[in-house]
């Protein structure tokens, strides 16, 4: 008689694919959560739990969305996810960055540039609407699960009335002035530039060496003569030196620049005398291809208050004092104009220099400025420097190159310009603190940098370095598209109405019900009346940084579902000079402390050799072709298992290892399934003494190694969370546990204890790891939640992380276990090296072909010997001989081919094989599980 004894095993069987078919499945499985409103109901579910606040930190709406993208909204989806797990309340306002010059120069390319104000407001904000629908899209393709029908718009008319509100708390709180000051100004633009608007590249320009004349004091002596006590004939043309690579600032400088405690020599050559710093004399004869000699040194407060020679205007300057003088570069005399530099226009303060900039919006002179009248300022640079040529006064000139500002829109330089502008002063005292503590804006932020938590640990001294030196921030823009500043300044004065605050929250109530269009269309007389005569309505924008930096105040602390401050707020590391900073800058002069607790900070992402990403150099990999191609949940786990914490790198031979990564997950979760399709929790749950030891082994190690992943995700190490629950799958699933429960799984009977007691174990186990899973790999968790509890409409996100069953037996003894085993796996590790060697040989086939033999020594060998029979299964081999030895050198493990037959059902060598003449092929153990009671086990 012929049996089919593959019959008779307990096979895995589940519908869950070996391949995840993720671009074609992940669709449905997104419509199925928008119908059943997973988001809203996850909400429900989280009533009343503990908030967890991540704030949004809004995208720029403009443009379809990059990997960077990505890479954001993927981690924070990781967070929120990990936190609802944890239990926690943890909803996810999305929101936009809408005003600001990039749409509006969108609109100028596509419409012109002279298009009535009113119009482009109207163009700007449909185009808004537009980029946010499509950026939405994709951010939901990736599995982020969110608020998406009410997002946060910084466009939307209550969100603009809140950014006017803001603008009047700041200054209520005294922090907001007005002043004429340099300002980063963009040419293009034609506005001034936020900090974090402007990047540094490198740039071609000429720089060189100016001789300013001293003039002498109309005496017989030389007035250099008694401040430096030597003798120098009364005529004779010294010249202080000055550096500089910005020739066409010249026509605007109002001194020359020494630092006080420095030496300054005056030097004499054929050609001139010239001051000099003493440290850099040589450095500079050689440069003017000049030989002279030191007749006398001085320090530079000696020099304060000497007259000069303008080189080519007909004024004179002074020689005056300011320690932001360096020695690095050039002649340790700073050429100084109030009006293009913030260390010139603040040294200008003290010594009340003017600061007027001759420098139009259009980067032109005023016509009425001597010698480059009308030209443009680069233009400049050529009619300066041959002018200083001809006058004698250019001791040397080069082209350099050198790191200098550009708009990061237009990718051109921009220049500093003094223009009258709307400060967020750093120094100034907030007028909420008390007298006794009343702190600077600067010293209110770093409090707060203080007391914020940083991940990684290097953002508090980046953010604290830039708060330290960063200057004031001009908050007044020139355009359109933009929350107006909506004040009144009298005509002559320029002073602010004196019912500014009550003004202010009038015109907020218009802009809350028709927008920002409410303040431009506005007449002032509606609001002044007889005063409209004597004020004026700015018209002026708010920088569009003071927008997104105040979402705070607009969002957080106006949505009943989320809370002020937020706990967490996460952004690219060039955010600690964006929204980092705008955010705590706001907070802080609003509130005197952060809106956040904690700042997360990730990498930029770069090719696989670490090249930014430009369609020039072909090397982009757009987060769109990933998901349509392999599926969000991979690059999900791209994102997940990079630090995030330097540079992302990016290739498709790294998303290929993505791949295989997730294939083997992939295949651990569906085995766990497919020995789970019998497994009804309800009815064949056992109580855990009755399960093999080795199930329980697995029960503690899976509860401990859960613990250890909580403490990873409550510190957004995700990177190492992968490479764990890569590992568990990987070694202590696939290449420890699962191997051994195999022969359990499929050969015992289908409800005797041993096989359900395995079963036992893998419920919980597979239950702890799709969860641990689900902040990750969203869809994949989702549909393994599904088949796990064979339901369509319950969500693994409704839930929390899994808690075990608690053990009978006591923390000693769980300890003891998971020593135990520790070392029960390190000896089989061994006689596993032992069996591939035999078998790379070719003395045996699979290991159950081999008979072991091993000889161990004390506590080894007791451990060993208390598995008893089921040693075999531990050691997934046929038949092993257990040998005691006294000494340590006599131990070892030899490994021969069995020389019995093969069981055709448990595929083990045994003795008895051939001995049953029912079954002759069949071992005595495989016909007990048949026709017996079944075989019991104690350990594995």
């Amino acid at each position: 008689m012929t049996t089919d004894y593959k019959k008779t095993l307990n096979l895995p069987d589940t519908p869950f694919p070996m391949r995840g078919d993720l671009a074609r499945r992940e669709p449905v499985m997104l419509k199925a959560w928008q119908e059943e409103k997973l988001y809203q109901k996850i909400r429900a579910a989280s009533q009343g739990r503990p908030k967890f606040i991540l704030h949004d930190g809004p995208p720029y709406a403009n443009g379809d969305i990059h990997i960077g993208h990505a890479v954001n909204k993927i981690l924070k989806d990781i967070i929120i996810k990990s936190k609802t797990l944890a239990g926690f309340d943890a909803p996810y306002v999305p929101g936009w960055d809408c005003h600001g010059l990039p749409i509006e120069h969108q609109i100028e390319k596509k419409h012109g540039k002279h298009l009535p104000a009113d119009q482009i407001r109207q163009l700007c904000r449909a185009f808004a609407h537009a980029q946010v629908e499509r950026q939405k899209t994709d951010f939901i393709r990736l599995g982020v699960l969110a608020d998406w029908e009410h997002p946060y718009l910084t466009m939307n008319p209550a969100t603009e009335a809140g950014i006017i509100r803001a603008l009047g708390k700041i200054h209520r709180n005294g922090h907001l002035y007005q002043g004429q000051k340099p300002v980063n100004w963009c040419i293009d633009c034609g506005s001034a530039l936020a900090e974090a608007e402007v990047e540094y590249e490198n740039k071609s320009s000429p720089a060189i060496d100016v001789g300013f004349e001293i003039a002498g004091n109309g005496q017989d002596t030389h007035p250099l003569a008694a401040i430096l006590a030597t003798p120098l004939p009364p005529d004779a043309r010294v010249y202080a030196v000055i550096w500089t690579t910005t020739p066409w600032t010249l026509p605007a400088n109002q001194a020359v620049c020494v630092h006080p405690e420095f030496d300054y020599s005056l030097v004499k050559t054929d050609r001139c005398w010239l001051i000099l710093a003493s440290d850099l004399v040589q450095t500079c004869l050689t440069r003017y291809q000049l030989d002279g000699e030191v007749v006398a040194t001085g320090k530079g407060q000696a020099l304060e208050n000497l007259t000069l020679h303008h080189p080519f205007a007909e004024r004179t300057v002074k020689i005056i004092c300011g320690r932001h003088v360096t020695l690095e570069a050039g002649t340790g005399l700073v050429h100084t104009a109030p009006a293009h530099g913030l260390d010139d226009y603040f040294i200008g303060q003290q010594y009340d220099l003017p600061s007027d900039s001759p420098v139009g919006g259009d980067g032109k002179f005023t016509a009425d400025t001597p010698l480059v009248g009308g030209l443009f300022v680069w233009k400049a640079n050529d009619v300066v420097i041959e002018a200083l040529k001809q006058s004698k006064h250019l001791l040397h000139v080069e082209k350099i190159e050198h790191s200098y500002p550009h708009c990061w829109r237009h990718k051109t330089p921009i220049i500093f310009r003094a223009t009258p502008q709307w400060f967020v002063g750093m120094q100034r005292q907030s007028e909420t603190s008390s007298t006794q503590t009343r702190l600077s804006l600067r010293e209110l932020a770093l409090q707060a940098v203080e007391s914020t938590r940083f991940y990684p640990a290097w953002g508090r001294a980046r953010l604290e370095a830039m708060i330290k030196n960063r200057p004031d921030w001009c908050v007044s823009r020139q355009r359109n598209w933009g929350v107006p500043m909506t004040f009144f300044v009298h005509q002559e004065t320029h002073a602010l109405h004196p019912r500014t605050d009550e003004l202010l929250e009038e015109v907020a109530c218009l802009v809350e019900q028709e927008g920002i269009e409410a303040w431009f269309r506005l007449d002032a007389a509606s609001l002044l009346g007889e005063d409209a005569l004597q004020y004026r309505k700015l018209t002026d924008t708010l920088d569009v940084w003071f927008d997104s930096g105040t979402t705070h105040e607009t969002v957080l602390k106006n949505d009943s579902k989320l809370a002020h401050p937020a706990d967490l707020y996460l952004e690219g590391s060039d955010q600690h000079r964006g929204w980092f900073q705008s955010s705590l800058l706001t907070g802080c002069a609003m509130d005197g402390h952060a809106p956040f607790r904690a700042l997360l900070t990730h990498g930029f992402v770069v090719d696989g050799h670490g090249y930014k990403m430009s369609k020039s150099k072909g090397n982009v990999i757009a987060p769109q072709k990933i998901v349509d191609t392999l599926g969000a949940d991979i690059l999900r786990l791209w994102v997940a298992s990079t630090d995030y914490s330097g540079e992302l790198f990016i290739s498709d031979e790294i998303l290929k290892r993505t791949v295989e990564t997730y294939r083997r997950i992939r295949n651990t979760l569906r085995f766990l399934l497919a020995n789970l399709a019998d497994f009804n929790p309800s009815t064949d749950t056992l109580p855990i003494e009755e399960w093999m030891e080795i199930d329980r082994y697995m029960l503690v190690f899976t509860e401990r190694f859960q613990q250890d992943l909580f403490r990873l995700y409550e510190n957004f190490e995700f990177h190492q969370i992968v490479a764990r629950l890569h590992n568990f799958c990987s070694e202590d699933l696939g290449g420890f546990y699962l191997d051994i429960l195999k022969d359990r799984l499929y050969t015992t009977a289908a409800t005797g204890i041993p096989r359900r007691a395995a079963q036992n174990a893998l419920y919980h186990i597979t239950h702890s790891l799709v969860r641990l899973f689900a902040p990750i790999l969203s869809f994949t968790a989702e549909e393994v939640w599904q088949q796990l509890n064979h339901s369509e409409h319950d969500s693994i996100l409704l839930h929390t992380w899994h808690t075990f069953p608690e053990q009978a037996s006591t923390s000693a003894d769980t300890q003891i276990l998971l020593n135990r085993w520790h070392r029960l796996r390190e000896l089989r590790a061994l006689v596993q090296k032992q069996l591939e060697d035999a078998r790379a040989r070719g003395e045996i086939g699979s290991s159950l072909a081999a008979t072991v033999t091993i000889h161990a020594a004390g506590e080894d060998h007791a451990l060993l010997a208390s598995l008893g029979d089921d040693l075999r299964f531990m050691l997934i081999t046929s038949e092993i001989h257990l040998q005691q030895v006294v000494n340590l050198t006599d131990e070892s493990i030899t490994v021969a081919a069995s020389p019995h037959l093969k069981c055709e059902r448990c595929w083990h060598y045994r003795q008895d094989v051939g001995s049953h003449a029912e079954h002759p092929t069949l071992c005595g153990r495989c016909i007990n599980n048949l026709t017996g009671p079944g075989e019991s086990r104690r350990h594995a």
